[in-house]
């Protein structure tokens, strides 16, 4: 490694569950170094007739235990290093609640919102064009994350199938008229719900009014404190990427996702003092959600967060600094390997559904999302119970021993 670059936060935990594990560094270079990484770059012709190059990413990080499985997302500060780092946390997350598959990642480097839908298209298809041979059922299948959607994977399943014929299983997360399946929308956040509520039940906790900042209210956000909302909970700040709110009293989470839903933003709802989107993060709460960007939580601010229990929402929300000063303080931090991986678990289920050509009716999905998401939490909580370790290094030694495992047993 150059002396001059930094580790990311999801080496530096990897490499501390392999000196847990007693691994030589030998095994930790085997693990965190991807099997492959593809760059690309994509002209298309815009709507005024410019043309313009984006540039793409897919790292495919290990598949001995499934195929390559990751979201794709459009951000315009997507580079190879950060979907390099994700690709690994990917690999970790399918190890740690145990389903049949590997990890990747990918990226093109655009603001989705300076983009029309035809333009989106286009890049996404050229996408598809450039990348199909290393995409594939068994293979490699993208899914959405920030700044794309189901739309976004349904242009990805139209062109591969214009390929190779009609294949269901080349993507997940699609609208259900394509073959998406049920539940899968609000899986991740209905997975770190699911978390928080096995954590309360194992640690004996009761969640009754228990206040909570969510920072990031899209996808996840959203589902979430419809969830928290449910179980009892008192969501008393919230934030997007305009703003952030605050009322002492809690709101009703179905009132700002209307008010956002006709606003665009959550900026300016009633009964609420504003927010700078970081301030949430350091409301005074009982449990905080980092749910929008990586490395929001750093160094720089982890001394102001006030919750005594994170969750993590988003991946790699805080930084392997920022971990060590949380844990000083006797923070609680639930990692996102676990805590966010019903979104990664349902589209398990999506591309089995796809195999069987048969779909699953949304109860039975909630009933297997919810069983395998409460084994991953009682493999974790007691280890943490039964030795030194907290949750994040907890959940990366187990993680980090199955993916070890399978590629051993794969040969080398």
């Amino acid at each position: 490694m150059p002396l001059n670059k930094q580790k990311s936060t999801c080496e530096v935990f990897l490499e501390k569950a392999c000196k847990n594990l007693k691994y030589d560094d030998s095994v930790f270079q085997l693990l965190m170094k991807p099997s492959r990484e593809i760059i690309i770059n994509i002209p298309i012709t815009r709507d005024d007739g410019k043309i313009t190059v984006f540039t793409a990413f897919r790292v495919q990080h290990h598949d001995a235990r499934g195929p390559y499985k990751g979201g794709l997302r459009y951000h315009p500060e997507v580079n190879l290093e950060e979907v390099k780092s994700l690709a690994t946390l990917m690999s970790l997350k399918t190890a740690l609640v145990n389903i049949p598959l590997g990890g990747a990642k990918g990226g093109i480097t655009l603001d989705p919102k300076q983009l029309s839908n035809r333009e989106l298209e286009r890049v996404t298809r050229k996408f598809v064009e450039k990348i199909h041979m290393n995409m594939g059922v068994s293979r490699d299948i993208p899914a959405p994350d920030m700044g794309t959607n189901a739309q976004t994977m349904a242009w990805i399943h139209d062109e591969y199938s214009r390929i190779y014929g009609h294949t269901s299983g080349v993507v997940t997360g699609k609208p259900l008229v394509l073959g998406g399946s049920e539940g899968r929308e609000q899986a991740t956040g209905q997975g770190v719900a699911i978390t928080m509520k096995h954590y309360a039940k194992h640690y004996d906790i009761d969640l009754e009014n228990k206040t909570v900042a969510i920072q990031g209210f899209g996808n996840l956000g959203t589902h979430l404190a419809k969830f928290l909302q449910h179980m009892g909970m008192k969501i008393i700040a919230m934030s997007d990427s305009k703003g952030g709110v605050y009322n002492e009293k809690g709101y009703n989470a179905y009132d700002a996702i209307t008010y956002k839903e006709k606003n665009g933003s959550l900026v300016g709802l009633k009964g609420t003092t504003p927010l700078k989107p970081q301030e949430v993060l350091e409301v005074k709460c009982d449990f905080l959600i980092p749910a929008a960007l990586g490395s929001t939580i750093s160094k720089e601010n982890a001394n102001k967060i006030k919750a005594k229990y994170i969750f993590e929402g988003a991946n790699n929300p805080i930084t392997h600094e920022a971990n060590k000063i949380l844990l000083k303080k006797n923070k609680i931090i639930i990692p996102d390997i676990l805590a966010n991986s019903g979104g990664v678990i349902v589209s398990y289920f999506e591309w089995v559904q796809n195999i069987q050509q048969m779909a699953w009716k949304k109860k039975e999905i909630e009933d297997r999302l919810s069983g395998i998401m409460i084994e991953a939490c009682e493999r974790v909580f007691n280890t943490v119970d039964t030795s030194k370790l907290n949750f994040r290094d907890a959940a990366y030694l187990i993680a980090t021993e199955r993916l070890k495992e399978a590629i051993f047993a794969a040969g080398i």
